[in-house]
C-alpha cells in the first residue's frame, strides 16, 4: 500500500472525528473520501496533508511514518475547493509558484509551466489572471499548480463544489483522465455519492468519524456491509452511473 492509516484516533474539544480509522491505497489510484457532512472525511485529508495531527495511530506513505513529518516534507500537492489561486498572478504564475518556492532553474520553471498548460488544454492562457477564467479553468490551473512540483500524492477537497452542474460532469471526466495520463496516487473528499462512484477506482465510505466500508464503486452499491451504507447509497442511481462507466 502506498497511503496507509493504521488505527488513527483524532478528538477536537472532545468531539472525536476520527474513531479507530485503518485504511490502505495502492499506488496510482485514484480514491474517494465519501459521506455526509460532519462524518470525518474532510479530517482524515487533512491529518495526510500534515494539516492536523491525529491523537493515536500512524499515517504512512510509501512505507514511512510521517505523523512527524510537516506537510511541506511529504510530497504531496493539495488542490482547495475554493481554487485558492493568487488573483494579482497569471495563469502561468500560479502554476509556477511551487517551483519558485523550490528554486528550480528558469529553463525548469518554464518547460514545466509549458508542459502544464497543454495538458490542462490552457497553453494559450497562460498570462491571464484568475477573474479571466471560467470557474471550471480556474479548478484546472489549480490542478496544474498542484502537480507543478511533481508531488507523489494528490490530495483533493471537494474539488467540485464551487462549479455549477452542467460544468461538474465535464470537469469529473477530465479530472478522471487526466489522474490517470500523469499516474500519480490521489484522494478526493465529496460529500456526492455519484461524483465519487463515476470518478473513483476506490471507495472509502466514512460516517461518524468511522470507516463504514471500503470497495471498488461497484463493491459498495452492490454489496453494502451496514445498514448505513444499504441506506446511504443509491443503487437505482448505480444502475444510470454503470451505464456512465
Amino acid at each position: 500500500m502506498y497511503v496507509e492509516m493504521k488505527h488513527i484516533n483524532k478528538t477536537f474539544d472532545g468531539f472525536q472525528a476520527s474513531k479507530d480509522v485503518s485504511f490502505g491505497i495502492e499506488k496510482g489510484h485514484l480514491a474517494a473520501l465519501l459521506g455526509p457532512s460532519g462524518s470525518g472525511k474532510t479530517t482524515i485529508l487533512r491529518m495526510i496533508a500534515g494539516l492536523d495531527r491525529p491523537d493515536s495511530g500512524d499515517i504512512l506513505i510509501d512505507g514511512a511514518r510521517v505523523n512527524d513529518l510537516p506537510g511541506s516534507k511529504r510530497g504531496i500537492g493539495f488542490v482547495f475547493q475554493n481554487y485558492a489561486l493568487f488573483r494579482y498572478m497569471t495563469v502561468a504564475e500560479n502554476i509556477a509558484f511551487g517551483l519558485k518556492v523550490q528554486k528550480r532553474s528558469k529553463e525548469e520553471i518554464r518547460s514545466t509551466v509549458e508542459r502544464l498548460l497543454e495538458l490542462i488544454s490552457m497553453k494559450d492562457l497562460g498570462k491571464r489572471y484568475p477573474h479571466q477564467l471560467s470557474g471550471g479553468q480556474r479548478q484546472r490551473v489549480a490542478f496544474a499548480r498542484a502537480l507543478a512540483p511533481d508531488p507523489q500524492l494528490l490530495l483533493l477537497d471537494e474539488p467540485f463544489a464551487a462549479i455549477d452542474a452542467k460544468v461538474r460532469r465535464e470537469l469529473r471526466t477530465w479530472l478522471k483522465e487526466m489522474i490517470e495520463r500523469v499516474g500519480v496516487t490521489s484522494i478526493f473528499v465529496t460529500h456526492d455519492q455519484e461524483e465519487a462512484m463515476e470518478v473513483a477506482d476506490l471507495v472509502i465510505l466514512t460516517n461518524q468519524g468511522r470507516v463504514e466500508q471500503i470497495g471498488s464503486p461497484e463493491e459498495i452499491c452492490l454489496h453494502p456491509q451496514t445498514d448505513f451504507v444499504r441506506d446511504f447509497i443509491d443503487a437505482k442511481r448505480f444502475e444510470v452511473l454503470m451505464g456512465i462507466r
